[in-house]
């Protein structure tokens, strides 16, 4: 077996068992919640499937990307619903059964939606070249590795809690060591591609990356924690699917060494603005003026709001 064809096995396997793991952790409570607010459904369709495929186009443009490059950027453009989303809001102080909703809506709506947009708009980007997806074998297969897993996993968590219970654990274990093998198999493998990548091509990611989050800021409705889940889970995108797109379509090519230098960089630096996100409100919640310290001060300051800010 071929490295690229054992990249792309490992690759599928990973996603499965993440999908399966992601299903279990979930409750129908949380997705039927964001399903019924169609509203907000709506708007991070829009952001996920709108605006930062349009942004990785402009950016594709504005740094002229090679044709295989462009075509990683746009997978991993179009793959959205990862399952970092739901930790990263936690350290966001945003709201966690919102965005485990988001996740699981998002992560199975991508099996159709990111194929269709791979046909669309490869042949924009790429001049012709590198744009020969078959979106209907992707289709085929998004749907046996990630949403058919997904589906189990819910149904699993819905009719067999206690079995679901048990299960979460070690397989959150398994999904972990799968991740770790599978890019560290790629890291092995290609890279010289990776250490190629110019300054350019980070400041291209990062650039890709703030726009993500902007565009689930900007579209996150009213409420506070809500913006934050939005911007989170827009920014993160699911690199395991564009894995299994890439290395199935691309195999051995700059479109997989993208894909995976993008998971490393927003891990990165989603975790760590996350992270200041957090202890920002919690620094914030802390320096308030309690109801009693009100009353000593016998109300001659109004009380502190932070209503509205990014924190």
């Amino acid at each position: 077996m071929s490295i690229d064809r054992l990249i792309n096995l490992l690759a599928a396997i990973t996603l499965i068992e993440l999908m399966l793991t992601i299903g279990l952790s979930a409750t129908l409570a949380d997705v039927s919640a964001v399903a019924r607010d169609w509203r907000g459904v709506i708007r991070a369709g829009i952001a996920n499937y709108i605006c930062v495929p349009a942004a990785a186009v402009v950016l594709i443009l504005l740094f002229r990307a090679p044709p295989l490059v462009a075509a990683g950027v746009m997978i991993v453009a179009v793959c959205p619903g990862a399952p970092y989303g739901p930790p990263f809001t936690a350290l966001a102080k945003g709201d966690v059964a919102r965005a485990v909703g988001l996740m699981v809506i998002l992560a199975g709506s991508s099996a159709i939606l990111a194929p269709v947009l791979l046909q669309a708009l490869l042949p924009h980007v790429t001049d012709g070249q590198a744009a020969q997806v078959d979106s209907v074998r992707i289709v085929r297969t998004l749907a046996l590795v990630q949403f058919l897993p997904l589906c189990v996993g819910l149904a699993v968590a819905a009719h067999r809690a206690a079995l679901a219970q048990r299960l979460r654990k070690p397989l959150g274990r398994l999904s972990a060591l799968l991740n770790v093998s599978l890019l560290g198999l790629i890291l092995a493998t290609q890279f010289h591609m990776l250490a190629a990548i110019r300054v350019r091509g980070y400041v291209g990611m990062l650039a890709l990356l703030a726009t993500s989050a902007a565009a689930g800021w900007l579209l996150g409705g009213r409420l506070e924690a809500d913006r934050k889940t939005l911007a989170t889970t827009t920014a993160v995108r699911n690199v395991g699917v564009g894995l299994v797109i890439a290395g199935g379509s691309f195999p051995g090519t700059p479109a997989v060494t993208f894909t995976t230098a993008y998971a490393l960089v927003q891990t990165v630096i989603t975790a760590v603005a996350a992270v200041a996100v957090g202890r920002r409100v919690v620094a914030m919640a802390s320096s308030s003026p309690t109801p009693r310290a009100d009353a000593d001060r016998h109300r001659a300051t109004p009380p502190f709001s932070h209503e509205g800010s990014y924190g």
